[in-house]
C-alpha cells in the first residue's frame, strides 16, 4: 500500500493535505493518490494495518528459520549417530569377509571329513551353525546400519536446504518490512497532527484510563495480567519481544513467559492456542485477536478493556477490547 502513496503523493499534494485543504488536484499520473485529507488518513490507516501483519509474518518466518535450523542439527546428531553404529561393525564384518562365510556347504563338509566321531561332527556343525547365525546377524545389523546412514544423510541434505531457504525467505519479508514502514513512516508524517491522532485512535483503540484488573480465573493468567500492565509506557517495535520494545504478539508472548507458558511469536500462532472463548465470556488473561486474516494480539484484563501493543509510534497502552476489528478470543490457561 505505502508504495502506491508514496509513488502517487506529489510534493504539492502533500503539502496541500498538510495544510488541510478539502481536495487536492492530481495529475492524471497520480490519479490513484488520495484526494482529500480523510482519503489520506484512510490510506495510511490501512498500511498500518498491512504493516502489522507484515511484522507478524515476519515473526513466523523467524520462527521458522529456528525450527529448520534445529531440524537440521537433529538431523546432523542422527547422521553420526549412524555412522558410528556402522563404523562399530565394521572390524566384524572385516572378519568374515576375511575367513569366508561360516554357514557355507563348503564349511559343514569339511567339518564332516574332518571330525574324528560322531559326537565331534555333532559339536562342530553346532559350533559352525552358532557362527554362520552370528554372521548373518551382523550382516543384517549391518545393512540396517548403512540404510539409516544413508536416510539420515538425505534427511540431513533435505533440512539444511529448507533452513537455508527459510533464512533468505526471512531475509526477503525483513526487506519488504523494513521498506513498507518507511513508506508508513513518511505518509504518515505528511498528515496533520489531528489526522495522526485519528490514524493511531483507529489502530491502537481510543485511550481509556485503565481500570484496577478483575481477579484473574489462574495464578498464570493473573502473573501474565499483572506482567503485561508492567510494560506500559514500553514503545511498540516491530519484531520486539521485550524487555523494553514489543509488538503485539511479542507483549502476549513476553507476559506468559513470565508465568511459565511458552507461546510463539505470532498472533496467528497465538489463535490456535488453548480453547476459544466467545465475547461475553472473557476473562483477564484471555488473548483477543483482530482482523481477518488474524494479524493482531492483545491480553484482556476485564472491564471490557485490554493491553496491548498496537503500532510503531505507540506505547503499550491499555484501551477497549471492542476497538475495530475484534474477531476472537482463547484462553490458554485452561
Amino acid at each position: 500500500m505505502h508504495r502506491t502513496t508514496r509513488r502517487t503523493w506529489t510534493r504539492t499534494a502533500a503539502l496541500t493535505l498538510s495544510a488541510g485543504a478539502a481536495v487536492v488536484l492530481l495529475t492524471p499520473a497520480a490519479s490513484a493518490a488520495p484526494t482529500s485529507p480523510a482519503q489520506a488518513r484512510q490510506a495510511v490507516t490501512e498500511t498500518g494495518k498491512q504493516l502489522e501483519a507484515i511484522g507478524e509474518k515476519v515473526n513466523e518466518a523467524t520462527d521458522a528459520v529456528t525450527q529448520h535450523r534445529a531440524a537440521a542439527d537433529a538431523a546432523a546428531v542422527a547422521v553420526a549417530a549412524a555412522q558410528a553404529q556402522l563404523d562399530a561393525l565394521e572390524p566384524q564384518l572385516r572378519s568374515i569377509a576375511q575367513t569366508g562365510y561360516v554357514g557355507t556347504t563348503r564349511g559343514k563338509l569339511a567339518a564332516f571329513l574332518t571330525s574324528g566321531s560322531a559326537d565331534d561332527l555333532v559339536e562342530q556343525m553346532s559350533t559352525l551353525d552358532k557362527l554362520a547365525s552370528h554372521a548373518d546377524t551382523v550382516v543384517a545389523q549391518a545393512a540396517t546400519a548403512r540404510a539409516a546412514a544413508e536416510q539420515a544423510q538425505r534427511d540431513a541434505a533435505a533440512a539444511a536446504a529448507a533452513a537455508a531457504q527459510a533464512a533468505i525467505d526471512l531475509e526477503a519479508q525483513q526487506e519488504q518490512l523494513e521498506d513498507e514502514l518507511a513508506g508508513y513512516e513518511s505518509d504518515f508524517a505528511r498528515l496533520t497532527a489531528a489526522d495522526q491522532v485519528r490514524v493511531h485512535t483507529a489502530l491502537a483503540g481510543p485511550a481509556v484510563t485503565a481500570a484496577d484488573p478483575a481477579p484473574a480465573p489462574t495464578a498464570a493468567a493473573g502473573v501474565a495480567v499483572q506482567t503485561a500492565l508492567a510494560q506500559l509506557g514500553d514503545m511498540y517495535a516491530t519484531g520486539g519481544s521485550g524487555p523494553d520494545t514489543f509488538d503485539c504478539s511479542g507483549l502476549t508472548q513476553y507476559a506468559y513467559a513470565a508465568a511459565g507458558v511458552a507461546l510463539p511469536h505470532s498472533s496467528r500462532a497465538q489463535s490456535g492456542m488453548g480453547v476459544a472463548v466467545s465475547r461475553a465470556e472473557l476473562q483477564p488473561g484471555d488473548l483477543v485477536f483482530f482482523y481477518s486474516p488474524i494479524s493482531h494480539v492483545g491480553l484482556y484484563i476485564g472491564n471490557g478493556q485490554m493491553v496491548h501493543a498496537s503500532v510503531t509510534g505507540k506505547p503499550v497502552a491499555v484501551t477497549s477490547v471492542d476497538k475495530g476489528g475484534y474477531v476472537s478470543a482463547r484462553r490458554v490457561t485452561g
